[in-house]
């Protein structure tokens, strides 16, 4: 099918990504060992996708976003199986594609499916295989990545906190693992930057994708005085739709579900992760390794939507310019987002 693997060193394990140029990049991999690359003769790289829940859950939506792109432009023959489930099913799935269908590149959402989406990359290491992770790269084709979006998030809470009437805001999220809890933490930190007393109540699901769910715990936070919400999870803009109020959006720009609530959304783009990815499996240098600097704002993988004026009580022009200004802060190295993964303080556990 192809052989794109080379011999030599690999990068190391993380998650995020930092300002380093792509030349530069392009350089360093070039003296390591590459990896992937397709068949001879061929600019078209042939890509699978693999997403353990529905296509609707955000996180996948958005790898799924940026290899449909991929495929428009003609670079990559796309296909994908969602709502895969975990454990066995996901192994089987992959097994069964690599061996009958031989991709040159698997992307997937990993999470949940850690040990036996290694286990399957470990056995074909002809495939470059590219999934969410925590962990690390491992040596000679599993990169991981992660979505970074915790600047963003700095800046919706920053929205949020100038927003509040009630000095309550609600937030809801999938589970209380370190990705998520940088991303909170973050939008709390915001949110007091522009509200020193702001109360911020947040509920974990203890699920990725469960939209039923996520819509009650919203519902119980407004019950509690919260008049805005960030919907870290799918689901909670309906509550603040039908309540009438403000919600935040997460992962991809989400105005569309609620034109008159959502101010806003923590938007994560893995178009740059994607690109960087085929354009080294098509130059076969292809490597593993840590993606995370292609999911942060200084290479456009994290941004924060247009803010919307129409919600309820609008938005100032004194806090959309102190939003701008920190934005602006934070693109040039000057502000940085503190990183904080612990669990936020006071959260609970929906149903426990």
């Amino acid at each position: 099918m192809f052989a794109r693997l080379a011999q030599g060193p690999h990068g190391r394990a993380g998650r995020s990504l930092g300002g380093v140029a792509l030349v530069v990049i392009a350089l360093v991999l070039a003296a390591c060992q590459g990896t992937a690359s397709p068949a001879p003769g061929s600019d078209t790289v042939k890509v699978f996708g693999a997403f353990a829940t529905q296509i609707e859950e955000p996180w996948d939506g958005v790898i799924h976003a940026a290899l449909e792109a991929e495929q428009a432009a003609g670079r990559i023959e796309y296909t994908f199986s969602d709502d895969i489930g975990y454990a066995g099913d996901m192994e089987r799935v992959l097994r069964e594609t690599a061996e009958k269908d031989k991709p040159d590149i698997i992307f997937g959402d990993a999470f949940g499916n850690e040990e036996a989406v290694r286990k399957v990359a470990a056995d074909f290491p002809d495939i470059a295989f590219v999934f969410g992770s925590g962990g690390g790269p491992a040596n000679p084709n599993f990169s991981v990545f992660d979505n970074w979006i915790h600047e963003p998030a700095y800046l919706a809470g920053m929205i949020a906190g100038g927003l509040t009437t009630s000095g309550v805001i609600g937030v809801v999220g999938g589970y209380p693992v370190p990705e998520v809890n940088r991303i909170i933490n973050a939008f709390i930190q915001g949110a007091q930057a522009t509200n020193e007393s702001v109360e911020v109540k947040v509920t974990f699901l203890n699920s990725w994708f469960d939209p039923g769910a996520a819509k009650e715990a919203a519902l119980a936070q407004v019950g509690a005085g919260a008049d805005v919400l960030y919907a870290e999870r799918f689901g909670v803009i309906e509550a603040a739709q039908e309540k009438g109020l403000v919600a935040v959006g997460n992962m991809s720009d989400q105005q569309s579900l609620a034109p008159g609530n959502v101010v806003t959304s923590v938007t994560w783009n893995m178009g740059p992760t994607v690109k960087y990815v085929i354009d080294q499996v098509i130059a076969a240098s292809y490597t593993s390794q840590d993606l995370k600097d292609f999911s942060m704002v200084g290479k456009g993988g994290a941004a924060l939507a247009a803010v919307n004026t129409g919600v309820p009580g609008g938005v100032s022009d004194a806090l959309k310019a102190e939003v701008a200004a920190r934005e602006a802060e934070i693109k040039a190295g000057t502000f940085r987002v503190d990183i904080n993964e612990a669990q936020p303080p006071g959260s609970t556990i929906a149903g426990g």
